[in-house]
């Protein structure tokens, strides 16, 4: 996984489901946008387009995933059926040979395009949890999701057409870029064996 974390103005934050509101910090909302790419041991390999917000449901801190697309079906049909999350399809140009260079199109158009420059390599795993916040059926579902990684920081640029749905990504540098690589994600309460995504770069 590639990210990157951005503070932005209300009026750039994309639009969050009923029953969550946007976290703000110092009246800024909390972005973030992502490249995964899912190979190896993972169940499913593909590649992954997201963005995402920090959002609030009462007082509970969660993730909306507002904007993805991927290139594989099975992936599109299973994240839109089992956790509400609004997968699109779309084709991906990836280079990893040193760091990343990617860009992403759908139907209507290129998305987003980024490039991300590996910095220093923190020691350790890092372990993450939180709960996804999506619409399934009309109603607001949560989803937790674990994860574990080695983690490196990044320098990242991303652009994105004024057209296009990812239109704010390209407005200013991110707020902080990360690569997590060896990445391992368990998504949902019956995942037996979490589903792996490595970088290029594994851990040793």
């Amino acid at each position: 996984m590639y990210l990157s974390m951005w503070l932005v103005a209300r009026h750039e934050v994309p639009e969050v489901p009923l029953g969550t509101r946007p976290l703000t910090v110092a009246g800024r909302g909390v972005v973030g946008a992502a490249w995964v790419v899912y190979e190896n041991d993972s169940v499913l390999s593909y590649n992954e387009l997201l963005r995402a917000v920090l959002v609030r449901v009462g007082a509970r801190p969660r993730v909306c995933i507002t904007d993805i697309w991927v290139d594989s079906e099975t992936s599109k049909a299973g994240g839109r059926a089992l956790w509400g999350i609004p997968k699109e399809m779309a084709d991906f140009d990836l280079d990893r040979s040193d760091g990343l260079r990617a860009s992403a199109k759908s139907d209507d158009g290129l998305l987003a395009g980024a490039a991300f420059r590996p910095g220093r390599r923190l020691p350790g795993r890092w372990p993450l949890s939180y709960r996804v916040a999506q619409t399934l059926s009309g109603r607001l579902k949560t989803t937790p999701v674990r994860s574990r990684s080695t983690l490196s920081l990044a320098r990242a640029d991303w652009s994105a057409p004024d057209s296009g749905p990812l239109w704010a990504l390209g407005l200013s540098r991110p707020l902080i870029s990360v690569e997590l690589s060896d990445f391992q994600i368990r998504f949902g309460e019956a995942a037996a064996d979490p589903p792996r995504a490595r970088s290029e770069r594994p851990a040793p």
